[in-house]
């Protein structure tokens, strides 16, 4: 169980030091930004206009994370200071907190971390992704301090998923089982003992599902497609794959959560009538408002006539890559993890092709040399303003302009 918030050695609200971290945290602010948003989202510049959408950028959850980690720097000045993988998914936010001598954990890809360096005297910040039930009570059990982080957004998705384990349900979680919040979550069904829970990545691993559920496919098919990486211990899919309640990672794409919440809830009324799906399934909508907010924005923002997309955010940052999704459908989208991806003099762009997991590219003459440009720019959750601002300078400068 979680400690009480007034623990001694457990800290989530903070320690009280907002303002002696406002000046610290206002390296994160842009000026060219704030001029964009009080000029209706845009900037027209020569022949170039560049769109900002209506909701990009840190938001709630992101601040709060790395406010965090500036008080718990401030709080305890000569501490040893260690974060549980990134604060958040973004390169120059975990660059800074590294200098100010906060370790960041890693974890190799396919294991657990290793605590095995923890001291008691040590403080270990959580990040806004959460972290496992069993790594929470491993760093407990150290006697460590510890500063939660983790987003409300998560948490609300946590109580979620719990709540399908005490009443006897599956937890089947839209998300990637890589994932640090998707890990996290997957976990909290072992609350409640014998507890389960699936992990489907899209729309094709849900009809595989749903094809178990019909008598279309036999239980090795799931255990060969799922195990063991996206299923719980011990998972029996004749046993497991009866109750099911719909989750997901907070920041996929709405309407494929939404949509496999529908394929799953229809193929048990197919297999077995609608009094099984109203009694033996389960949906709600846990994709966080920031995120749907950052995906509506976009969708909006698209029915401008645009000749290209400029998404930024961390390469591994799922929120982002779920906005470069979305805009690749509609425009040439080129998703950078930084301004530094941009480069004017040689007029190229190295970015993360929309849909793919590793598949990065470099483009010459990405933007005309001439003529009237519409260039569309979105930020993932994890981007702070001013690092959006320097991005966009280096569109500008790729045709030649410059700002005052």
């Amino acid at each position: 169980m979680t400690p009480p918030p007034d623990s001694s050695t457990y800290f989530r609200k903070g320690f009280g030091l907002k303002a002696e971290v406002q000046e610290d945290l206002a390296a994160y602010e842009g000026m060219l930004v704030d001029r964009m948003k009080a000029s209706d989202y845009a900037l027209t510049a020569g022949d170039m206009t560049i769109r900002l959408a209506r909701e990009f950028g840190f938001c709630y959850g992101v601040e709060r994370a790395v406010e965090y980690a500036y008080q718990t720097r401030r709080k305890f000045p000569d501490r040893r200071i260690v974060l549980v993988g990134e604060i958040i998914h973004n390169p120059y936010v975990n660059a800074r907190l590294r200098d100010m001598d906060i370790e960041i954990l890693d974890r190799p890809e396919g294991r657990a971390f290793d605590f095995s360096s923890i001291r008691p005297e040590d403080v270990v910040i959580l990040p806004a992704f959460g972290v496992t039930i069993e790594d929470f009570q491993q760093l407990r059990e150290l006697g460590c301090t510890l500063v939660d982080t983790t987003c409300g957004s998560v948490l609300n998705v946590w109580k979620r998923v719990e709540s399908y384990a005490r009443d006897g349900f599956t937890a089947l979680i839209h998300g990637k089982y890589y994932h640090e919040e998707t890990r996290a979550t997957a976990s909290q069904v072992r609350k409640h003992g014998d507890g389960h829970y699936l992990i489907v990545r899209d729309m094709g691993e849900a009809r595989v599902v749903g094809d178990f559920i019909e008598g279309k496919v036999d239980a090795a098919v799931i255990l060969e497609r799922f195990a063991p990486h996206a299923v719980s211990p011990g998972f029996d899919p004749r046993r497991d794959l009866v109750k099911l309640g719909v989750a997901n990672q907070t920041t996929m794409l709405a309407r494929e959560s939404l949509a496999i919440g529908e394929e799953i809830g229809a193929a048990i009324a197919r297999a077995r009538g609608e009094e099984a799906r109203a009694e033996q399934f389960r949906t709600f909508d846990t994709i966080c408002s920031a995120t749907q907010e950052r995906q509506d924005a976009v969708l909006e923002l698209l029915q401008e006539p645009l000749d290209a997309m400029v998404v930024i955010g961390g390469f591994n940052s799922s929120n982002t890559i779920s906005l470069a999704a979305l805009c690749a459908e509609r425009v040439p989208t080129f998703h950078v993890e930084s301004a530094d991806a941009i480069d004017p003099q040689a007029r190229t762009i190295h970015f993360r092709r929309a849909g793919t997991k590793h598949v990065e590219a470099q483009e010459r003459d990405w933007l005309p040399a001439s003529g009237t440009v519409r260039v569309g720019l979105t930020a993932g959750a994890s981007t702070p303003n001013n690092k959006i601002g320097e991005a966009i300078v280096r569109i500008l400068a790729t045709r030649g302009i410059t700002l005052e």
